[in-house]
């Protein structure tokens, strides 16, 4: 006895709908690791040196007509011992290559500055915490990132900057 199935494929437009987002490729664009008082910076380390970290984001299309674009991750560590005394400096730019599909011109910028970000985020948040430990310090590991309030922070900084020269006109 045997049992037949009488599904058969799904085809149609619905069968070969690409995905919203499409993550291509990731790199590494630029990576600087500098640790200007070495080797007497390691003879002082008793501590954990205080760290900044900057971010930004930014996109661009890569062809006029295309739907592919540049997502890119710029990373600055900046890590001091007391309140002058550089420990290291630490610059990553990672970026990805995005294809997105159907997505309305309203919804490009919050996918491209919000959730591409957030995809490249975790490799270049562990690219950033082996290099400061391969350089001889504790690893930086950077805290989740809320890329939303990021990017509504730039629409505000955008706003605010237009509003007087709307004012003027």
């Amino acid at each position: 006895m045997s049992e037949q199935s009488t599904a058969t494929p799904a085809t149609g437009p619905a069968a070969r709908a690409p995905t919203p987002i499409t993550l291509n490729l990731q790199y590494t664009k630029d990576l600087s690791f500098e640790v200007p008082g070495a080797p007497q910076i390691f003879i002082n380390l008793r501590e954990a040196p205080k760290v900044d970290i900057a971010l930004d984001v930014q996109a661009r299309r890569l062809q006029e007509g295309q739907e592919n674009f540049e997502v890119t991750l710029q990373i600055r560590c900046e890590a001091k011992l007391g309140a002058d005394t550089t420990a290291f400096i630490a610059e990553l730019v990672y970026c990805g290559i995005f294809t997105l599909n159907g997505i309305g011109p309203e919804m490009l910028e919050p996918v491209l500055l919000v959730e591409c970000p957030r995809l490249l985020f975790p490799f270049a948040r562990n690219i950033l915490a082996e290099v400061t430990r391969d350089g001889g310090f504790p690893p930086v590991m950077l805290a989740p990132i809320d890329f939303v309030a990021l990017w509504q922070n730039r629409r505000a900084q955008q706003q605010a900057a237009a509003a007087p020269a709307q004012g003027n006109a």
